[in-house]
């Protein structure tokens, strides 16, 4: 029971059932009449592949998990790398063997998923922005892949974007929130490179033009006043007093509640475009 419980753990469930819901709503969303039995391949494919990619990344992480979380599964030693491995190599043939069994389209998705997010666990973590960049580029593409397994690759671009810009801010936020450790190891992530205050000011930038970004989609059209009403009142609300919040105080406190705030944004963001598509 310890080791399923590790298992789950290193797995990041709350991670893995925010991909399940993300690719179960590009799905929807993509498909006028979609097949509920390749709805939910879909999306348990992209949580296999979403689990996979968090275990391979505490594998490579163990060092820099001793200093910033000595409670994970892998630093604790309640689970072996060697079983961590053979858990991530599980997860990621079974996402792949589902994949090719959804269209052509879909497994090249999931094996370029899969490529880069073992090649950023392994090398481009602790490289500046790079690093960054391919996780909310992972993201984003959790949004195409639903749209890509029900054929209509255009519905997945917007909502893409939005998950692209709201990780990158994510992503900026946890690199400050884990400087020491990193700084400790070596790692050169872009806080460390180029210091806190310049750090904040990337949220910042990013932050603004993903709430510019949101309106657009309501003003040319694609979707209705419904979405406009419920992303201004909820994610972009979030927005603001993450930024607000950061500029004044860049506090441990600060980060680990804007870090929880960027994904609650990202679920309000999933709800926000599945009511301007649907409703």
């Amino acid at each position: 029971m310890n080791l399923v419980k590790s298992i789950i753990i290193i797995s990041r469930p709350l991670n893995c059932i925010i991909t399940f819901v993300t690719v179960l709503a590009a799905c929807y969303i993509s498909s006028d009449k979609p097949n509920f039995n390749l709805v939910f391949i879909s999306a348990f494919t992209g949580m296999l592949v979403n689990a996979g990619g968090n275990i391979i990344n505490d594998y490579f992480d163990v060092e820099n998990d001793k200093l910033n979380r000595p409670d994970r599964p892998l630093p604790s030693g309640s689970l072996t790398r060697q079983t961590a491995l053979i858990v991530y190599l599980f997860f990621t043939a079974g996402a792949l063997f589902f994949a090719y069994n959804i269209n052509v389209n879909a497994f090249l998705i999931v094996v370029v998923t899969s490529v880069l997010l073992f090649i950023y666990s392994y090398k481009l973590k602790g490289v500046a922005l790079a690093g960054n960049l391919v996780v909310a580029f992972l993201t984003g593409l959790a949004f195409f892949f639903g749209s890509i397994a029900v054929g209509n690759a255009f519905a997945g671009i917007i909502p893409a974007l939005f998950a692209f810009l709201i990780s990158l801010m994510r992503e900026m936020v946890k690199d400050i929130e884990d400087i020491k450790g990193d700084e400790a190891i070596g790692l050169s992530t872009f806080p460390i490179r180029f210091g806190v205050n310049k750090s904040v000011r990337f949220i910042v930038v990013v932050g603004i033009i993903l709430i510019a970004a949101t309106i657009i989609p309501y003003l040319s059209g694609v979707y209705n006043l419904y979405y406009f009403i419920f992303v201004i009142l909820s994610v972009n609300v979030i927005l603001i007093n993450i930024i607000v919040s950061l500029k004044k105080d860049v506090s441990e406190t600060t980060l680990k509640r804007a870090s929880k705030l960027l994904k609650l944004g990202m679920v309000l963001g999933i709800i926000a475009v599945f009511i301007g598509a649907k409703l």
